[in-house]
């Protein structure tokens, strides 16, 4: 079981914390942006803040995950979070933030997430024996969505019990400053190494980005699974709107609204928890591509729904059906991806995985904008996401063979 190792144990404890503190975070910026702008467009550009650095700089992050110590990299990347958090409490609580504050901070605490993502989970593999490393990422990812369910509620509680000011704002900013500090006394009292497998001689820089890029698109699984999710989270990711949903359409102000964004947490833990303890079914890839279209199914029934409840239930459906399908992606990744590949994987990965969801709020606001009433804009935005993303699924369920037919068991590498 992979909490009887200490190292891992200990890891995943800190992050608990540190995520949720995150995740607050998120919701807190989301909010902060909505009361500045009303604007469902400024609130679609929060998620462009996010992905630009990601896409900029995950490559040089899976580089140096592979040529570093992981752990050391990781202690500098929380080192920056926790200072970018700080900024953003610091210029709440004096009333010096503005939109394009909250933008830039935004994108700095991206860039250090576009390091960090690749040496955590490039380190994950070496904290636990192999036989554990799939119930391992399923309580990973457990816990992240845990964080996702105590963060967003504690963020609403925290914004409704502060009224219309943004003290707040201010709080849920430097709770998660603090919240860091686990991760990095975590990292700097772990017994296992973090420096990467030697490899034999010295590879230029460009020519071992190139070794990780050819890697990753000269293996048919993982291209088709990574561009599913991508296009996925692309058309339904419309997460940046609820802020627009609680106010407008459910009118549950603040606290509804941090209920409303742990919803898909909710579904989520209870799948990635029932994986993390029962093991993946056979044929995967059939299972996988169900989710997914079962992720736009439920988008629709948010998008469309009038009812508290009624959303509550559909997004807590959009949550379990994305958790099926990750855990189904990163046991694919880490099955198929030798050790010294790891960090440059999952880099290139942090691009769709991450990319997706952001530039979908980029997308989803623009498309709630171009309506004169914004009720009106949000419903077509998130219905029509879904239905492109069960139209998607089902297309490259039909060209992709590869994808119907994996198995783990049986072809651990996915080749066709």
């Amino acid at each position: 079981m992979a909490l009887a190792h200490r190292d891992y144990r200990r890891l995943i404890a800190s992050q608990l914390l540190s995520l949720t503190g995150s995740q607050m975070q998120v919701v807190a910026i989301n909010w902060h942006v909505y009361l500045l702008t009303k604007s469902p467009l400024a609130l679609g550009f929060v998620g462009l803040t996010r992905v630009l650095p990601i896409v900029g700089f995950s490559l040089w992050g899976g580089l140096v995950a592979d040529r570093s110590d992981r752990r050391r990299v990781m202690i500098a990347t929380q080192t920056a979070m926790t200072a970018v958090a700080l900024a953003l409490a610091g210029t709440t609580w004096f009333g010096h933030e503005t939109l394009w504050v909250l933008y830039t901070l935004n994108a700095l605490g991206a860039a250090a997430v576009a390091f960090d993502g690749p040496s955590r989970q490039a380190l994950i593999p070496r904290l636990v024996p192999p036989e554990d490393l799939p119930g391992a990422l399923s309580l990973n990812l457990s816990v992240f969505q845990a964080a996702l369910i105590g963060g967003p509620a504690l963020s609403g509680l925290l914004i409704a019990q502060a009224g219309t000011g943004t003290k707040g704002l201010a709080l849920i900013y430097l709770l998660n400053a603090v919240s860091f500090l686990a991760v990095i006394f975590a990292l700097v009292t772990m017994r296992t190494s973090g420096a990467p497998e030697p490899t034999e001689g010295k590879v230029e820089m460009s020519a071992a980005l190139a070794e990780g890029l050819r890697f990753v698109f000269k293996t048919p699984i993982m291209v088709w699974t990574m561009g599913l999710d991508f296009l996925a989270t692309f058309f339904s990711g419309a997460t940046s709107l609820l802020p627009i949903f609680a106010d407008q359409v459910l009118r549950v102000g603040a606290r509804g609204y941090g209920i409303l964004a742990a919803a898909p947490a909710v579904g989520a833990l209870a799948g990635a928890l029932y994986l993390s303890i029962r093991p993946l079914p056979d044929r995967q890839g059939r299972i996988f591509l169900w989710s997914v279209i079962a992720y736009g199914a439920a988008t629709v029934v948010f998008g469309l729904s009038r009812s508290f409840w009624l959303t509550l239930a559909a997004l807590a459906g959009v949550g379990l059906a994305d958790a099926i399908s990750t855990v189904i992606r990163q046991t694919i990744r880490q099955f198929v991806t030798p050790d010294r590949l790891r960090g440059r994987m999952t880099s290139i990965n942090m691009i769709f995985f991450m990319g997706g969801p952001q530039l979908g709020e980029l997308e989803a606001g623009f498309v709630a904008s171009l309506f004169a009433s914004t009720v009106v804009g949000v419903t077509v935005s998130v219905v029509s996401g879904g239905v492109a993303t069960m139209i998607l699924t089902a297309a490259i369920a039909a060209a992709a063979p590869v994808v119907r037919q994996y198995d783990y068991r049986t072809n651990p590498g996915g080749s066709p």
